[in-house]
């Protein structure tokens, strides 16, 4: 029994001083040790703090501008918050069941640019019942619906100012090159390519453009106008009716946004335009890339800054302070809020001599 004892009492011993001569980097190093107050011990640092998380809904991901918007809300995001990114694949239904898993999944706030603006009031709804503040963009919720919650607000841009700036551009270039009125009748012969039928950029870039010609005293003959619904091959097979049905009376293209004038380019290219000294004043709106590359060339008379970048970082930056309980403001947003809900992002108008302020 002694015997047995002594074995255990021995194996003990040496347990523990193997323990003894094991891993020493194991405990952290005190502050004293490691030269500074930097370096507590892990088990006591502070936690890092939690970034909201934002869940982003896109009307559709393959909108050439709206893919602008999307990558300044990711790049705006780094260091702020987790945004959840999905695309509703033009479908106000689909949208909804996107904003009904954010919900389930509990995000701290959302940023949705509807498919249908007449659909937010049905969003806010959700939003409201779930406590979960929502941004809009690009696409304006009606006033009543804006009303509805203290919590939600809107980044865009004034609609009816972009359709004035179009219709100045062909202003300037009417007065430029009285060449441009081929029939020598004293009007401006137009086609109109339109977006969305009833969404509101669509209508008030319509409206305005035509106005500010109008009321530059400029008469107008508009021969042809179709919704191309903001699609640049949609644009060209339009503008392809335009040609076959009015040949060169056409004057003047206005579209609603770029990619539909990229399109009515291609057309006119088909038909032998901007070639041999031919050529037809094409205006669009967003100053999207491809835009920019054919005011280079000369294909493209203007656009219309439609500022992506900042519509995306102040839609990412409403989120995110909504998302922390907290008030935006402009301290805390770097945007200014009017009426307590709307941010409004300035256009400009781009032509090739100032396409790099666009850049």
């Amino acid at each position: 029994m002694k015997k047995t004892l002594l074995v255990l009492t021995t194996g003990a011993m040496l347990a523990t001083m193997a323990a003894g001569c094991g891993k020493k980097e194991e405990p952290a190093a005190s502050p004293a040790a490691s030269g500074g107050a930097s370096a507590a011990p892990a088990a006591s640092a502070p936690a890092a703090a939690k970034q909201p998380t934002i869940g982003v809904a896109i009307y559709k991901f393959d909108d050439t501008f709206m893919t602008g918007v999307r990558n300044a809300i990711s790049d705006a995001a780094k260091d702020k918050a987790k945004v959840e990114i999905v695309d509703s694949q033009n479908s106000q239904p689909t949208q909804n069941d996107k904003v009904d898993l954010f919900i389930t999944k509990k995000v701290n706030a959302m940023a949705i640019n509807p498919v249908d603006r007449a659909a937010a009031g049905v969003i806010i709804g959700k939003a409201k019942t779930a406590n979960i503040p929502v941004v809009f963009l690009n696409r304006e919720p009606l006033p009543d619906d804006m009303k509805k919650w203290d919590k939600v607000y809107y980044v865009g841009a004034k609609a009816e100012e972009s359709g004035t700036i179009s219709g100045q551009l062909l202003v300037d270039h009417w007065k430029a090159n009285p060449a441009m009125d081929k029939n020598k009748d004293g009007v401006l012969q137009y086609v109109m390519l339109k977006g969305e039928p009833g969404h509101q950029d669509a209508e008030m870039r319509t409206k305005f453009s035509v106005q500010a010609i109008e009321d530059a005293g400029i008469k107008v003959q508009k021969l042809a106008e179709d919704t191309a619904m903001w699609d640049r091959v949609k644009g060209q097979e339009k503008m392809a009716a335009f040609l076959a049905a009015n040949g060169d009376k056409i004057e003047a293209v206005l579209a609603n946004n770029d990619d539909m004038a990229l399109g009515a380019i291609e057309a006119l290219k088909a038909s032998g335009y901007f070639k041999d000294g031919k050529t037809m004043p094409v205006v669009g709106v967003d100053a999207t890339a491809p835009a920019l590359k054919a005011l280079e060339d000369g294909t493209m008379l203007g656009t219309v800054l439609n500022d992506a970048k900042n519509q995306g970082k102040a839609s990412l930056m409403l989120a995110a302070v909504l998302a922390q309980g907290e008030k935006p403001s402009k301290e805390n947003t770097g945007f200014d809020i009017t009426d307590g809900q709307y941010v409004w992002i300035k256009y400009k108008k781009i032509t090739k001599d100032n396409m790099n302020e666009a850049k």
